[in-house]
């Protein structure tokens, strides 16, 4: 809106910083973060306040994030005082460090390089577990947001995160559900991952919070990605997926959760006939999926199409039966 207005005008925008400047203030920096790094191997006051500085720093200036692509044991200095074997850390301070790698892992160029260093993501599903909560929802935020990288994504789900993750949503803290969501999803978007999702108890953590009518959206997501699991889907008919499901298309405005709803009960069906009268049942009290079919979106169309031109088939061999 400002450039349409200054072109609609004749005035010039003033020109954005170039990598020049950046390059002076990055060479200008470099000291500034050796020094801050220095004080993670000094008192606890020394390492609070370079911490409570780095987490301002990296939150602010762009170029401060990339000074650490620029060096293999800067990551390890500033987690320093996070390394196992250390005395408990100040909450704190273990708050303003997990924030600074959150604000890294912005950086393109760290994703892969705090992954793969051996330090940072123990010390992420850690402080998922542990911490303020503000800790354990940048932690899981970090997570996610390294989680961008597929090979990243294999090294996560190998590190026992997804368990951490799934115990932060169920939970339920407000401020944390998003980013545990978050994280989970990205991850489960790796077909190890999803498996490992389901082991460790997702489908029950998931369905439990949307029947409760908690992060509906989000969760919806994630559980009709997890639906292309064997074992995902057998939970799911066990745990009451289907009238839960059902109500959601009949109830809800979303047309994305409807079109998830009924792409999950189409899986369903297709493995679990024993499901068939339960959508009969509702369809003939209710024509839930006549009007999906009707009004939905494309995919929820055709997903509603298909559970009814099988209901159809059914009834009608029955009759010739």
């Amino acid at each position: 809106m400002i450039s349409q207005w200054c072109k609609e005008r004749g005035i010039e925008l003033p020109k954005p910083v170039k990598d020049g400047d950046d390059e002076v203030r990055t060479d200008a920096d470099r000291g500034h973060l050796k020094s801050l790094l220095e004080k993670m191997s000094s008192s606890l006051s020394d390492q609070k306040e370079a911490a409570k500085e780095l987490r301002l720093l990296t939150k602010r200036m762009p170029s401060f994030r990339a000074l650490f692509s620029d060096s293999t044991d800067a990551i390890p200095k500033l987690l320093n005082p996070l390394s196992p074997g250390r005395a408990n850390t100040h909450p704190d301070l273990q708050e303003d460090l997990i924030t600074t790698v959150l604000n890294l892992s912005i950086h393109d160029n760290n994703k892969r390089l705090a992954a793969e260093n051996p330090l940072v993501i123990p010390l992420l599903v850690e402080s998922v577990k542990s911490g303020t909560i503000e800790t354990r929802s940048n932690a899981a935020a970090a997570i996610f947001s390294l989680s961008a990288l597929d090979s990243n994504k294999l090294i996560i789900g190998k590190s026992g995160a997804l368990k951490t993750l799934i115990d932060l949503l169920e939970e339920g803290h407000p401020l944390a559900m998003k980013d545990a969501a978050s994280a989970i999803f990205n991850l489960c978007l790796v077909l190890e991952n999803k498996g490992r999702a389901v082991r460790e108890g997702a489908v029950r953590v998931i369905l439990k919070k949307i029947m409760d009518c908690i992060f509906v959206d989000e969760l919806l997501a994630i559980l009709a990605m997890l639906a292309s699991h064997q074992k995902a889907l057998e939970e799911m008919g066990e745990l009451g997926a289907v009238h839960c499901l059902l109500g959601i298309i009949r109830e809800s405005s979303s047309e994305r959760n409807k079109e998830n709803c009924v792409a999950i009960l189409h899986t369903i069906c297709l493995n679990d006939y024993s499901k068939w009268r339960d959508i009969r049942e509702e369809e003939n009290a209710n024509g839930t999926l006549s009007r999906l079919a009707e009004s939905g979106t494309s995919r929820a169309k055709r997903k509603a199409n298909s559970i009814l031109e099988r209901l159809n088939r059914a009834a009608s061999l029955t009759h010739t039966a």
